[in-house]
């Protein structure tokens, strides 16, 4: 079977801060496209594909992908890990590369970069490189508090192996490791700063960890979208800086910096954690 590296963009109308919000206009296109044009330009994706549920109000997602000749696949609402590996299944995956609808400034660049960490090179590049042995289970750019974050809000990128998602699919049994997808892979983990810009470990699960460090610390600042602020937010970068395909993330920061106000705009919206999980989730196992 041919294994690829697949990044998987999950998708869904019915947030909750900010229903629509995936499909939402951004400079002429809608959040969802933005976030896979991003994706695919990244040199270690070898495949996107967009999974969203199975409810009925999910249907414009379909269409919108159908329409625009990105691949989509349909799972449960609330168990977003068995959406995934259905997904990973699907696409025939050998790495499977975790991206969310909401950061429509995701970055091909730190793509590239967790996907390196993950295999163990200072570089990724596509085609065969996701049939060669992974030096570490799972991969990220950051991790949810308590673990500290030193890159921005909005360019979260998780990498795994097949093998390693498919034994938390198999195994993972509370809610927010099916609903945030990859916690069974890193929980527990002791982090150790292997070098500047690396830190690892073994999870309580005995996987091996990567984590990505920046050499400034960023963790403060917003570029996802979960309310209406972020979205005025973003909508105002981009009247900045045009079309995402001419600069990265390193600019946005620059402009952020240049103008401070912007950063204003979202500066006080309460990020989603971890631990923040959907309760009809649960509601609907009991049921």
């Amino acid at each position: 079977m041919t294994t690829r590296n697949v990044a998987i963009i999950q998708a869904r109308m019915a947030s909750s801060r900010l229903p629509g919000k995936v499909l939402m206009d951004l400079a002429g296109t809608p959040m969802l496209g933005r976030v896979v044009a991003g994706t695919r330009r990244a040199r270690s994706v070898e495949a996107v594909v967009v999974a969203t549920t199975d409810e009925p109000s999910d249907d414009p997602i379909v269409e919108y992908c159908e329409a625009s000749r990105i691949d989509v696949v349909r799972g449960s609402h609330f168990d977003v890990l068995d959406r995934y590996y259905a997904a990973a299944q699907a696409m025939q995956a050998g790495i499977v590369i975790r991206i969310t609808a909401d950061c429509p400034l995701i970055d091909p660049g730190l793509i590239d970069a967790t996907v390196g960490a993950l295999l163990g090179k200072a570089d990724a590049p596509g085609g065969s490189s996701g049939r060669q042995a992974a030096a570490f289970d799972f991969a990220a750019n950051r991790l949810p508090p308590p673990w500290r974050r030193s890159y921005p809000i909005g360019l979260d990128t998780e990498a795994c192996t097949f093998a390693a998602l498919a034994t938390a699919w198999r195994e993972a049994k509370q809610p927010l490791e099916r609903e945030h997808v990859m916690p069974f892979l890193y929980e527990g983990v002791q982090l150790r700063q292997a070098e500047a810009s690396l830190s690892s470990g073994i999870s309580s699960h005995g996987f091996r960890v990567a984590v990505l460090n920046h050499s400034e610390d960023l963790g403060y600042l917003r570029l996802t979208v979960d309310t209406g602020d972020d979205l005025e937010f973003v909508r105002r970068v981009l009247e900045h800086l045009g079309d995402l395909a001419t600069y990265s993330w390193l600019e946005v920061v620059e402009l952020l910096k240049a103008h401070p106000e912007l950063a204003e705009i979202n500066a006080s919206v309460k990020h989603k954690t971890l631990w923040d999980v959907d309760a009809r989730g649960s509601a609907a196992k009991n049921t």
